[in-house]
């Protein structure tokens, strides 16, 4: 038997919903607490005991490989295999099977590249052995299940079913929902279709249930976050500085604020709420960044005021403009005096004058 288990993660989406992040960068590979977010999970992994990553590339595909290399620096041994055409979950879990080193009744596990969470993968994989499981599925607890499947169990913790988003109250049977996470036995992985798009989720776990596989479900309501939209991939990157969510990956000390070695913050700047400051950005003097990240050579001037907003790498935004959940792309430049707020997205290397957004104080 394999005791330590290898992995998949699934890092070939386009992260539509975080643009204008990822039309540079695939998500995996924006910035969260100083270093791509995928770092975070390569590391927690590693940490878990997982030697051998593979990783299921698709959208910018190219830059993954130059960054992490063989994955030694992490202490792992990673491996890439290149969607042509998207697969969805499923297919690109089978895309990868050829560089599985496990036998046909050994653990894989499986991480969608968009999740941050405290998930105990060592207790994910113990359970699946214990219960004698095909498939084991991380499941977590939300107050609010409607945006998302949900995945009723027994009293054992036997998946009964998957349901599709629920419309009405009377459809909301849990509060479990797919958090994410898996472990396959090697030889489900070998029966996916391959060669087509395959979902996991809408395909692959409702067809094993009706032909009467074991699907487990492990209830962990730990820290879980789906980092899918701007707001909460910022979220995410401060809860990682401010020690909420778990990584050994983060460059330094947890506390209010990050600041990289080469990055530089006036004295008279404030920075709380897990602000990250990466390298070779500029923080000018009274300029208040809260719950914020400011990426790599981007230029944040004198009196500016943001708050739970991402500064693209090398933007530029000007003195006294004030920014609150809001979004703006590399290269960009928001010019003094405008105010930008809930939701706002400003595409990279746009070029927004100076007072030409401004919110009246009735507003």
């Amino acid at each position: 038997m394999n005791l330590a288990p290898e992995a998949i993660l699934l890092v070939g989406g386009k992260g539509t919903r975080l643009r204008p992040l990822t039309v540079r960068t695939p998500k995996p590979m924006v910035p969260a607490a100083g270093v791509p977010f995928l770092t975070h999970q390569l590391a927690r992994a590693r940490a878990a005991g997982v030697e051998h990553i593979v990783l299921a590339t698709s959208y910018l595909a190219e830059v993954f490989e130059p960054y992490f290399g063989d994955g030694s620096a992490l202490g792992l041994h990673l491996e890439y295999v290149t969607e042509e055409e998207p697969l969805g979950t499923g297919g690109a879990i089978r895309n990868v099977a050829s560089r599985l080193r496990s036998g046909p009744e050994d653990p894989v596990l499986v991480f969608n590249g968009d999740i941050l969470t405290g998930l105990d993968i060592e207790a994910l994989v113990g359970t699946h052995r214990s219960s004698g499981a095909d498939v084991s599925l991380h499941l977590t607890r939300v107050e609010d299940p409607r945006a998302f499947g949900l995945v009723p169990t027994d009293a054992t913790g036997r998946v009964t079913a998957f349901l599709e988003k629920p419309q009405t109250p009377e459809e909301i049977v849990t509060d479990q929902i797919n958090a994410g996470a898996y472990v396959f036995r090697r030889s489900v992985i070998d029966s996916i279709p391959a060669g087509r798009p395959v979902s996991v989720e809408r395909e692959t776990f409702p067809e094993l249930l009706s032909a009467g596989a074991h699907l487990q479900g492990m209830v962990d309501s730990t820290y879980w976050l789906d980092l899918g939209t701007p707001h909460a991939f910022v979220r995410g990157s401060a809860d990682l500085v401010l020690g909420r969510a778990p990584s050994p990956a983060v460059p330094g000390r947890r506390g209010d604020r990050l600041v990289l070695p080469t990055g530089r913050v006036a004295p008279g700047a404030k920075l709380t709420g897990g602000t990250v400051v990466c390298e070779g950005a500029i923080v000018g003097e009274d300029a208040r960044i809260d719950g914020s990240t400011v990426l790599a050579g981007a230029v944040v001037e004198a009196g500016a005021v943001i708050c739970d907003s991402l500064v693209g790498a090398g933007a530029r935004i000007g003195a006294r403009t004030v920014l609150s959940g809001v979004v703006v792309g590399d290269g960009a430049v928001v010019g003094e005096d405008n105010e930008l707020r809930d939701g706002a997205r400003v595409w990279c290397d746009a070029v927004l004058p100076a007072g030409a957004v401004r919110f009246s104080s009735d507003q």
